[in-house]
């Protein structure tokens, strides 16, 4: 149930996604399904989200669904390969404003494995792989190594290429390992060259503390959008806070070597002195 409750809270962000695909789905769904029945505009409007939602959800989007609504009812069918997922395909549909009740006919099949994906990616992956990038040049761009990385970033169906420069051999294993370490990711192209006379860059005003470099705020910022990104660490369960550069942790987390990437992660952001994590237990 904890999954659930994870993937579930992640998909709640992506319904307000669907609706940048609402108005151009909807002349296709309308011109497509008017000829099977009468649909009701409302109906229409309700499907069309739960079945842009499906699309978005990394979750769903391989299986074999088909959404269907009428006076409210929405009507689930196809085939996942696990009951959560069942489960959390009827939760999207009752959280769609006008969803009344969900007969839920998705057949779950053990080991279930769609084709794989062929030809152009489908919008949804490439969602995934826009917010893949956006998130390891994110999390390079807030690093203690930023300053020496000049770093291209792209992701196709999960795999992450780095293209540009990085300062030392240090900074370019670095940048491999955030990339794989980022949510999603399936596997990193490193080919960043070294350059140890790349620029450094200085702070954003904005960044800067009162007299310590980068504020506290910023930093516990940063360190949390860090955990949020990153695969192997439960941001849910992490309490952040920062004390003139002195980064505490507290909390639970699965185990020592969670706990060890935690600290890890909260190290490599600028501006951080120090990290203690004697109240983050496992």
């Amino acid at each position: 149930m904890h999954i659930f409750h994870m993937q579930y809270q992640q998909l709640k962000l992506m319904m307000a996604l669907g609706g940048l695909l609402l108005l151009a789905v909807f002349s296709a769904s309308l011109g497509a399904q008017t000829q099977t029945r009468p649909y009701e505009m409302s109906d229409i409007r309700m499907e069309t989200q739960i079945w842009t939602t499906y699309i978005l959800s990394p979750y769903l989007r391989a299986n074999d669904l088909q959404v269907t609504v009428q006076d409210g009812e929405a009507t689930l069918t196809g085939v996942v390969d696990e009951a959560v997922n069942k489960e959390l395909a009827e939760q999207i549909a009752l959280g769609v404003k006008g969803i009344t009740s969900v007969n839920n006919d998705i057949q779950v099949k053990a080991g279930y494995a769609p084709l794989a994906p062929t030809g152009a990616r489908s919008y949804g992956e490439r969602v995934d792989d826009v917010s893949m990038t956006a998130a390891v040049k994110s999390k390079l761009l807030w690093s203690k190594h930023a300053d020496g990385l000049a770093a291209e970033v792209t992701t196709e169906r999960g795999k992450v290429t780095l293209k540009g420069a990085a300062g030392s051999a240090e900074a370019r294993e670095f940048a491999g390992r955030q990339a794989a370490s980022t949510r999603g990711v399936v596997g990193v192209n490193n080919q960043l060259r070294i350059d140890p006379n790349i620029t450094k860059n200085e702070p954003k005003e904005a960044e800067k503390g009162a007299g310590h470099g980068m504020s506290d705020s910023w930093i516990t910022m940063k360190v949390k959008a860090t955990f949020m990104y990153s695969s192997n660490v439960s941001s849910s369960d992490i309490a952040v806070t920062t004390e003139d550069g002195v980064v505490h942790l507290s909390g639970k987390v699965h185990s020592g070597a969670e706990r060890a990437l935690a600290i890890e992660h909260a190290q490599n952001i600028r501006g951080v002195k120090s990290v203690e994590a004697k109240a983050l237990t496992f």
